[in-house]
């Protein structure tokens, strides 16, 4: 059967901007939530195609996964269990309760690819250039018509700024590459905060391939100089020969989420990098794709286009809010003094607080009163050397 046109006279049910993991899954959630729904799936970019990442696969992504039965998605790559924190002189090491996988964007991407294709979504190259609201739908480029558009196309997204959506107040720059994997980080992630303005790090990401991820990334400082070399020189003070051989160097931009999240009313909806949702904690923004994305695939296929905006942002909210709060709260808290050091500390003396944070870092965890007593304890024999430290109430 020929698969449909999205002429203006049959418009797609859903056209979805940006094939990563957040268009993929908004693509596949939609036909899971309505098989006969016609999706399309747009990309500037021919699968597989790299991606600058950190390329860690948390559990909680697979959880989501799971539900359209690609929890096995990534099975064939190595658990990695081990998640080691350190700066200067401090250094926690703790097996995670469920471990992560290392996978490279090229793989994890064009499988989930392939999935939308499998599940009856289809695939076109397309680079989208203006976004056209309408009651009653979307036009895409004067000639895709939608009923609901999902913009899913990163950090620089084009659908957000047709939207009119400001950029995110707050930035990192982040590295990345691949070398050989040292023997002392196999089975690990490693992060080595920097001495800087927080947040701040360098990382080493065993892929159980032999290859680790490598990079460095910090928070952008109004008038930083944060060039190429000098974002090696300082992964190379924090990690000492950790890039000797590396290639594939790969830098880009992270909006870094804030406390409170918007989606605007109305038939286009925002997820992942494009809806600014990255952990301004670690970076890590796959979990938030798949998971905004799965909401905003079903809420397209079976709501009316004057209403999945609202829907959309009700439902986000309801996963997320007190998680962006505790979030935005731990990383403004990591700028001061002693902070993050007394979070090592706190995650050293108790495995919990080791768990809870992992859990703020890599899933949708909250600041537990169990972390906040923690740090106050950890912080407290320290506070002479700085200000002192008024933390908030959960």
């Amino acid at each position: 059967m020929a698969a449909p046109t999205g002429t203006a006279n049959e418009p797609w049910d859903l056209v979805v901007v940006g094939a990563g993991p957040a268009g993929a899954t908004a693509a596949i959630a939609a036909r899971h939530a309505r098989p006969e729904a016609r999706v399309l799936l747009l990309d500037r970019s021919d699968f597989p195609r790299d991606k600058a990442c950190g390329d860690g696969i948390a559990p909680h992504v697979l959880d989501v996964l799971d539900r359209f039965g690609l929890g096995d998605v990534v099975d064939d790559w190595a658990p990695v269990p081990d998640l080691e924190l350190a700066r200067g002189d401090l250094l926690t090491r703790g097996t995670m309760r469920r471990p992560a996988r290392v996978v490279p964007r090229a793989v994890f991407d064009a499988r989930l690819v392939d999935a939308a294709c499998d599940a009856g979504v289809q695939l076109r190259r397309h680079r989208v250039r203006h976004v056209e609201p309408h009651q009653d739908g979307v036009v895409l480029d004067d000639t895709i018509h939608a009923k609901v558009v999902i913009g899913a196309d990163g950090a620089s997204s084009v659908v957000r700024r047709q939207l009119g959506r400001p950029p995110a107040r707050r930035r990192a720059l982040a590295i990345r590459g691949y070398a050989p994997t040292r023997r002392d980080h196999d089975g690990l992630q490693v992060i080595r905060f920097g001495q800087r303005r927080q947040p701040s790090y360098a990382w080493a990401f065993d892929r159980g391939d032999g290859l680790s991820n490598i990079g460095y990334g910090e928070l952008v400082q109004p008038g930083a100089d944060l060039t190429r070399s000098v974002m090696l020189d300082r992964l190379d003070e924090l990690l000492p020969g950790v890039a000797q051989d590396a290639a594939d160097w790969r830098a880009h931009h992270l909006p870094l989420s804030e406390a409170r999240w918007h989606q605007p009313d109305g038939p286009v909806l925002l997820v992942g990098d494009a809806a600014g949702l990255i952990n301004p904690m670690t970076g890590e923004g796959i979990y938030y794709a798949v998971a905004t994305g799965a909401l905003a695939g079903a809420v397209a296929a079976v709501s009316a286009p004057g209403a999945a905006g609202e829907r959309h942002r009700i439902l986000v909210r309801r996963l997320l809010a007190r998680h962006l709060l505790s979030t935005t709260i731990g990383s403004r808290l990591a700028e001061r003094p002693g902070v993050l050091d007394g979070g090592l500390r706190a995650a050293t003396a108790d495995q919990r607080v080791f768990d809870d944070l992992v859990e703020m870092g890599l899933g949708r965890g909250v600041l537990t009163p169990r972390v906040l007593a923690g740090l106050a304890r950890s912080v407290r024999p320290f506070a002479r050397r700085g200000p002192t430290l008024h933390v908030p109430a959960g």
